[in-house]
């Protein structure tokens, strides 16, 4: 990502971020998946074209659903909504999930 020009955030080492003049991509990154997030339909499609020189990927459209998180999108009304009402059971599980790993 260094060679891409994204910068790792202090906080979180799997959340990648660039910038452009009046535009951003931001990436997650977890153990296999990948959530790319921005506006730039280009942009976004540049980053899986090249990134898909390195890795196997398919692409699963539109995302509904992230650990702990519900994501609904209104495209018509430029609405995007994100529920963490599942958030606690979403971290227990990968809680518990580390703790089978140990």
């Amino acid at each position: 990502m260094d060679e891409q020009r994204y910068l790792k955030t202090m906080g979180n080492h799997y959340i990648f971020i660039k910038n452009f003049d009046c535009d951003f991509i931001i990436l997650l990154l977890s153990v296999d998946d990948m959530l790319v997030i921005g506006k730039n339909i280009k942009k976004i499609t540049s980053l899986k074209n090249e990134l898909s020189k390195f890795f196997t990927m398919k692409d699963l459209g539109s995302v509904k659903q992230i650990p702990g998180m519900r994501i609904s999108r209104d495209r018509q009304r430029h609405d995007l909504a994100i529920s963490r009402t599942e958030y606690r059971e979403g971290a227990r599980e990968i809680l518990y999930r580390q703790g089978e790993a140990s």
